[in-house]
């Protein structure tokens, strides 16, 4: 008997990382936010084209707008193509908005993206609240990393029973 073929779910799939932000910034809390796009952006995502990278979000009067985020026109499209760093617009409920307002103007924070992805067919955006690092606690995230991945070494070193 064939084995059955794995179907991908194009409809729930991780678009963009940003990868960096996790690096750059001490991410404090995550909220999921829809994002309005034209027809042409959600086509160019779809074939996997953006980045995240050097965006963020702003709060203007009352609304949150997605900054710099690249996607590259669609291929295919012609006239009716849009402008790759556009502004665009960020679905949240009132009271998350009004949440967000204060906690970016209490402090030394911001808003920015951290997963874009599909969800049911729709384009989400994971956005954290993040507040910055400073050198000395990047290099203190790489010593552990390091250290971390040593003891998952000698612990697989023991079990295989090699002596190193």
């Amino acid at each position: 008997m064939a084995k059955k073929k794995k179907k991908v779910d194009e409809n729930n799939s991780v678009l963009a990382t940003n990868r960096k932000a996790r690096h750059d910034y001490h991410i404090i809390d995550t909220w999921e936010a829809g994002v309005v796009l034209l027809g042409t952006e959600i086509k160019s995502l779809r074939e996997g084209k953006v980045s995240l990278v050097d965006s963020f979000a702003t709060i203007d009067n009352g609304e949150i707008w997605l900054q710099h985020l690249h996607i590259p026109q669609y291929s295919m499209g012609s006239w009716t193509n849009h402008t790759p760093k556009r502004t665009r617009k960020l679905l949240l409920h009132r009271n998350e908005i009004d949440s967000l307002m204060g906690k970016v103007r209490d402090g030394n924070r911001t808003l920015v993206p951290l997963k874009l992805y599909l969800k049911n067919g729709r384009v989400k955006l994971e956005l954290g609240l993040a507040q910055g690092k400073q050198d000395y606690d990047k290099r203190q995230d790489i010593k552990r990393r390091t250290e971390e991945r040593e003891v998952t070494r000698e612990l697989g070193r023991r079990i295989k029973g090699i002596n190193a």
